[in-house]
């Protein structure tokens, strides 16, 4: 199994070897060291490493909260934050950047190899989650019949190209809609009116809906 590549964003270079020492006494390798934000994004560019140890502090006109929003927008790698500062202001601010771990300085090795773990190991959920949601979709968006999807509160989550040539509605406007507003029928009937006949039976929906 490859080793997981991890980059570290810290100013301060002894701080930094010394994480790089106990990434490689964990048997995990170290993707670069980067001491402002500038290079950070450059490392998660050129490197494409598993996961950062981001610093919230750093060198530079951005701090590591900043830095950290970017490469999960633009590359999707997690963060995990180090950080000396834990109050309430920056906790809040960090939460907004979905990070998949929080680190007080100091910290021992077993707590940066658990936080390690445990992040890579949700990444990897997330990631395979996120996969199999997006070939559903695109089985969903293949299918000759028309597909609507809700969540548990009815509210549209997803609709294919038949859906939208059936309601006249386009996905993109129709996300966040409740379906009684997007789903009726030729013949007028509602999704209520529909609802109410498959609780009656198969043969009672088919010869209502039918034109």
């Amino acid at each position: 199994m490859a080793k997981a590549r991890i980059a570290i964003v810290e100013d301060e270079l002894i701080v930094a070897k010394h994480i790089a020492s106990v990434l490689n006494e964990f048997e995990y390798e170290c993707a670069g060291i980067a001491a402002t934000g500038q290079e950070a994004i450059e490392l998660a560019r050129d490197a494409q490493p598993d996961l950062f140890l981001m610093d919230i502090s750093i060198k530079g006109p951005v701090d590591g909260i900043t830095v950290s929003r970017h490469i999960r927008d633009y590359f999707g790698i997690p963060v995990i934050f180090l950080t000396a500062f834990a109050d309430d202001n920056t906790l809040e601010e960090a939460k907004q950047t979905e990070p998949f771990g929080f680190i007080v300085k100091p910290f021992g090795k077993r707590e940066l190899y658990s936080a390690i773990e445990i992040a890579l190991y949700r990444h990897q959920l997330e990631s395979r989650l996120l996969r199999s949601e997006r070939n559903l979709q695109d089985t969903l968006r293949s299918l000759d019949d028309a597909v609507i999807s809700t969540d548990n509160w009815g509210y549209v989550t997803f609709m294919n190209v038949h859906a939208e040539t059936l309601t006249g509605w386009k996905q993109e406007d129709a996300l966040g809609h409740d379906i009684s507003e997007i789903f009726r029928t030729r013949n007028g009937l509602s999704y209520e009116d529909v609802f109410d006949l498959l609780r009656q039976g198969p043969d009672q929906t088919s010869s209502e809906v039918r034109e």
